[in-house]
């Protein structure tokens, strides 16, 4: 449970992120806040040829039911089936399941895990300051993405909107408030929602997840878990079920849903294992069907992602054609599963598709000094490059696209 000192500073900090400006002109950067204001609905028409109005759902009132704990997350790659909300809500133990559709996506060297929810019901899981802070939930409904302001303030465009992926066609939300989506407690975070009319344009597995509140300060885990697979089981769901509180079960297989462009569908979804030390194991039946190792020129053996390694081949056999070979001079891998540093959001090279080059005159938040050609040469066989990011990493190139065979 939440202290009172705890609470009061969660609600200040909620309402200081949304009443920076009104709602039918966002301002650059500090633009993602939605004010007091009217109830006309101004939403920004999200790029991609969707409309504020395609992804319009009706706008939630005031929070008058109590809050919950995101106890347990259970994660599909495939819709959960009825038989297995309406079993979980039968058990006693279980207090409210909410189901969601949830997937992942990286934005510049971000991995960002994001839910398409019910904004009227989802925000009971959320901290204090944000359930009860109203208008960042009718801003979702209204079409519009609220993130957690670390990353929102990193990732969105001077336009005050967020692409769902690097690729460069990839779809644009307007972020419409920055907000804690779940109390940084639980090791297990969703950094972003939107509502669900988005499931379709951004190729969400519909309804894949659901969040399950006990309603215990301290439920016993264990037997509840055994209770939770065996109904899983039952329903032939093959879902993943994580403790989302500080016991987390390292144990607990969890699952990858890219989405985000044609790359994230060619790479697919995959479950993993936690080994420790940020390191993971992913499901080896998909590492044997998509990793490989290959001879690449000037850099020797890659081991990384079937569809990545014939863009690499090609892009490194360009800088050798133009006499560039010597402009790579190291090669700091590629196909590493692990977690971002410091976080619990996999890394992109745990789907094999990045490659570092030239450590040690390339670190972060640099300009770097990576040949200029060479990343123009980078990027037209399909891959981003870091040092355009708003917090560079010049070393990193990874796939935002699939090329066409030259």
């Amino acid at each position: 449970m939440f202290s009172v000192d705890r609470r009061t500073a969660a609600i200040l900090a909620a309402l200081g992120m949304l009443s920076a400006c009104g709602r039918s002109e966002p301002e650059p950067k500090s633009g993602t806040s939605p004010s007091a204001s009217g109830s006309t609905r101004t939403t920004p028409a999200a790029a991609g040829g969707v409309t504020g109005a395609d992804v319009a759902v009706p706008r939630p009132g005031e929070l008058t039911k109590q809050l919950l704990t995101p106890d347990v997350l259970i994660y599909s790659r495939k819709p959960l089936d009825r038989g297995t909300i309406a079993g979980l809500r039968k058990l006693p133990e279980v207090q409210y399941v909410e189901p969601i559709s949830m997937a992942s996506f990286f934005a510049q060297r971000f991995g960002v895990t994001y839910a398409a929810v019910d904004p009227a019901t989802f925000r009971r899981f959320s901290p204090p300051g944000t359930a009860q802070t109203t208008e960042v939930w009718q801003r979702v409904a209204d079409g519009e993405i609220a993130i957690n302001p670390r990353l929102g303030r990193k990732l969105q465009n001077d336009a005050g909107y967020l692409a769902i992926g690097n690729e460069k066609n990839a779809p644009e939300i307007h972020v419409g408030a920055y907000a804690q989506i779940l109390d940084p407690a639980f090791k297990h975070q969703i950094d972003a929602v939107v509502n669900s009319k988005w499931i379709e344009q951004l190729g969400i597995p519909a309804g894949n997840a659901a969040l399950v509140s006990t309603g215990a300060n301290a439920p016993a885990y264990k037997p509840l878990l055994r209770k939770f697979r065996r109904l899983v089981d039952a329903n032939g769901a093959r879902a993943q079920i994580v403790i989302m509180g500080q016991n987390l079960d390292v144990n607990a297989p969890l699952t990858a849903v890219l989405t985000g462009g044609s790359v994230a569908e060619a790479i697919g979804t995959f479950s993993y294992r936690l080994l420790g030390g940020g390191r993971v194991a992913p499901d080896p039946a998909w590492v044997a069907a998509n990793i490989r190792t290959e001879q690449m020129p000037i850099i020797g053996p890659v081991t990384g992602h079937r569809v990545m390694l014939p863009q690499l081949r090609g892009a490194l056999q360009a800088v050798v054609d133009r006499g560039l070979a010597k402009a790579i001079y190291s090669f700091a891998g590629c196909y590493v599963p692990r977690f971002i540093a410091g976080s619990s959001t996999l890394s992109f090279h745990t789907f094999g598709t990045a490659v570092d080059f030239n450590v040690a005159d390339n670190q972060r938040g640099t300009v770097g000094k990576m040949d200029r050609t060479v990343v123009s040469i980078f990027k037209q066989w399909g891959f981003g490059w870091g040092g355009d990011w708003s917090y560079t990493d010049p070393m990193h190139f990874e796939l935002v696209r699939l090329a066409r065979r030259r």
